[in-house]
């Protein structure tokens, strides 16, 4: 993606952000007009991203949003002690609060935030590190060069200019040499995903040899002995520092784990729900509206115990 596209990108984020708030004034409907009329490419990312959205605005998805809001007040938890309801839900509580555990080095970082928070920095030089959901970095400038460490989570750096050091991120799985830049890092399991949204990234992982180098546009797959290979960066990479998650044909159960990492307690699916695909615009730090915009549209339905456990489970 270009520069361009990743502006134009952020700029409709932040309109549908603002349109989707309830008070949305004549003059800033009047300005959305204006800024869509302004270039074909602000209504084409608009298409794009709008036509993924399966936000409950329609009179036929706010009675289903309403019932299943009244059916999780409904359906709170009562005098569980004893039963084996009770104890299969504090087996399930129990998993859900051992899946937020963190490694205890993130303690010990410089920076990190807590599960559904996120956090920008700006550092000495300039440059501006945000921080996503349950992330660390340490951060180490020296007089040879400017230094993150993302010891967990995914960071999105927009580096500074007029600084002659080098500004590299490194993990445990490689360095990244910025190029005057805007990108994202993020753990996974054994690899580090590096997607690269404006300029350039020199990528190099602990036992190569030489660097490759990562262009706008690009995304790749670093592991402790090799870069995996380059494939094309999502159009909404990025969509998480706006407190958005944009899924396009998105199997559900990557969709609930990534909705997992801004909420607390145990969020479940049952297994034969796996392979559903679903496309469409999901706010991050509110994920009971995301869940519940999921039985309009796929043969599912929301079971929730008190604000603890919730589970997604077939249509009855």
């Amino acid at each position: 993606m270009s520069a361009v596209s990743a502006r134009t990108l952020d700029a409709a984020i932040e309109w549908q952000l603002c349109l989707d708030s309830g008070t949305v004034s004549a003059e800033q409907q009047h300005a959305f007009a204006q800024w869509l009329a302004a270039q074909p490419e602000h209504a084409q990312v608009w298409q794009q991203l709008n036509g993924l959205d399966i936000r409950l605005a329609s009179a036929a998805a706010a009675p289903a949003r309403q019932a299943l809001l009244h059916s999780a007040r409904k359906n709170g938890v009562r005098r569980l002690a004893g039963t084996a309801l009770g104890l299969l839900l504090a087996g399930g509580l129990l998993l859900g609060l051992l899946a937020q555990q963190r490694p205890l080095g993130d303690y010990l970082a410089d920076e990190r935030t807590a599960r559904g928070e996120q956090r920008e920095l700006q550092l000495t030089d300039r440059s501006r590190v945000r921080l996503n959901s349950a992330s660390a970095v340490d951060i180490d400038f020296s007089a040879d060069q400017r230094a993150i460490r993302l010891r967990s989570g995914e960071i999105l750096v927009q580096t500074a200019h007029g600084d002659t050091r080098p500004f590299v991120v490194l993990t445990e799985h490689g360095r990244l040499r910025a190029l005057g830049t805007r990108f994202l890092v993020r753990r996974e399991g054994d690899s580090t995903r590096l997607t690269v949204l404006q300029s350039a990234v020199a990528a190099q992982s602990v036992e190569g040899a030489t660097e490759r180098i990562i262009e706008a546009g690009e995304q790749v797959l670093m592991q402790r002995r090799r870069l995996g290979g380059v494939l094309p960066a999502p159009l909404s990479a990025a969509a998480w520092s706006h407190g958005m998650l944009v899924a396009d044909n998105l199997r559900l159960s990557d969709l609930l784990e990534a909705l997992g990492e801004y909420r607390s307690g145990y969020l479940g699916l049952d297994p034969s729900l796996a392979e559903l695909r679903i496309s469409g615009s999901f706010p991050l730090h509110d994920s009971d509206k995301a869940l519940a915009a999921l039985p309009p549209s796929l043969p599912v339905r929301i079971e929730q115990f008190g604000k603890w456990w919730t589970r997604v489970v077939p249509a009855q």
